[in-house]
């Protein structure tokens, strides 16, 4: 069965491509539920005007669907709280200068 801890791993391989650093790091996913075989994944954009969300949602649906017991995974982008460079992790604050 899989772990919120295995789907955070695998949402690691979701980079932004103009920052070049995950998802993970950047504090763009705002939430990973694993009801057995299902996964939702929640997440945000830098900005609204981003035109990536059908990409990252495809690959959130795809790395996450690579992982042994996951038969179904959901994505919900949201705006709601909105991102700030506050959500991210000390490293990215670090690799980017802030």
């Amino acid at each position: 069965m899989v772990d919120e801890e295995a789907v955070t791993e695998a949402l690691t391989n979701v980079i932004d491509p103009e920052l070049g650093l995950d998802f993970v790091e950047l504090g763009l996913i705002y939430g990973v539920d694993v009801d057995g075989s299902k996964v939702s994944v929640t997440f945000t954009l830098t900005t609204p005007a981003c035109p990536i969300g059908p990409q990252i949602s495809e690959q959130i649906e795809e790395f996450v669907g690579e992982l042994e017991g996951v038969e179904e995974v959901t994505s919900s982008m949201v705006f709601t709280p909105p991102w700030s460079p506050d959500k991210m992790s000390e490293d990215a604050k670090f690799a980017l200068g802030y």
